[in-house]
């Protein structure tokens, strides 16, 4: 049987998460959001000892100095503007890491963590696709009841960082697409991570880290591995047996994930009505990816598509640029 010519090759489309290995990539980004959590869960006791801007500035710096030794950039991989959008995407991830150690001093992980979530939520809910703003409703009603504002009994200040830190993981998840589709690998954030450390750094030092000792320094770097490395290795992995919607549909499980993080490490018991209010956000998430992966659907034709001549073989979905409307563009936090 002959061999067809190039431009009537099949290629595979929408398989990938029917790969046998789908199972372990999504216990692979459970992994990685349930050492994200555990990571922010053990930072939270030492914020009486080093204050929230320290405890994020510290454990930022030692993440950018292991992830500059591991990855090993070179300034010929970068253009001028490439290094510029790097550059600010460190200063939004810094900006990330300090609202939001800034708001789980003052409010539950769990409610911090999905007032933050409102962030990339909000970039994929005012994405293309049909269908997206009817679960802006439900976001909002997990909004209400997470802060009870009939109470009174949410932090205002704590309220403002958390959606602070909101608006920089949504502006996070924007310069991530563009730093992935210039940027080869890990160098983008081998790059924008150690800006993160600096910008952290600077804002804790009026604070006094002249209380650092040199065990609260191993402490940070093990939580920097904990919290940073670790996970974003495990996400790599995942995203190479994981489509991005379906990344994207286990990432919005990270706000309850949080939630059991804030009961099990720091007794954190949430009320019914933040509780409820955590699980409406996670199913708005959730929808709201399912619901981009309904409006482009895979061809009927077995998950084949022909090549037209001339065009490229597809890149691995693994390795693909974040998408601004894919939840799963997580941070490292």
């Amino acid at each position: 049987m002959s061999t067809p010519p190039p431009h009537t090759r099949p290629r595979l489309t929408a398989a990938r998460p029917h790969l046998p290995d789908a199972a372990t990539g999504a216990l692979m980004a459970v992994a990685a959001m349930s050492t994200v959590q555990l990571g922010l869960a053990l930072s939270v006791p030492l914020i009486d000892r080093l204050g929230a801007l320290g405890t994020a500035g510290l454990r930022l710096a030692w993440a950018g100095l292991l992830l500059l030794v591991l990855v090993r950039p070179r300034r010929r991989d970068f253009t001028g503007r490439d290094l510029w959008a790097c550059t600010l995407l460190g200063v939004v991830s810094g900006g990330l890491m300090l609202f939001f150690m800034l708001a789980v001093a003052r409010l539950p992980l769990g409610t911090a963590s999905a007032l933050e979530f409102l962030g990339p939520l909000a970039v994929s809910l005012y994405g293309s696709g049909p269908g997206r703003r009817r679960w802006t409703a439900l976001a909002g009603i997990g909004v209400v009841l997470l802060t009870e504002p009939w109470h009174a009994g949410t932090d205002p200040v704590g309220l403002g960082f958390a959606l602070a830190a909101a608006s920089c993981w949504a502006a996070y998840i924007l310069l991530t697409q563009h730093v992935g589709n210039r940027v080869t690998g890990l160098n983008g954030l081998a790059v924008s991570m150690p800006v993160a450390g600096l910008v952290a750094m600077l804002a804790a030092a009026p604070t006094g880290l002249g209380d650092v000792t040199w065990q609260l320094l191993l402490i940070m770097l093990g939580l920097a591995v904990l919290s940073a490395v670790l996970p974003f290795s495990l996400e790599f992995l995942a995203l190479r047996r994981l489509s991005a919607s379906a990344f994207g549909t286990l990432m919005s499980l990270e706000p309850a994930i949080a939630l059991l993080m804030g009961l099990v490490v720091l007794d954190q018991i949430p009320g019914p009505m933040p509780a409820a209010g955590v699980v409406f956000v996670v199913i708005a998430g959730i929808a709201v990816t399912r619901t981009e992966t309904r409006a482009t659907p895979a061809p009927e034709d077995g998950h084949l598509d022909p090549v037209p001549p001339g065009d490229p073989a597809p890149p691995d979905e693994g390795l693909s640029a974040a998408d601004p409307n894919d939840l799963g563009a997580a941070p490292v936090r």
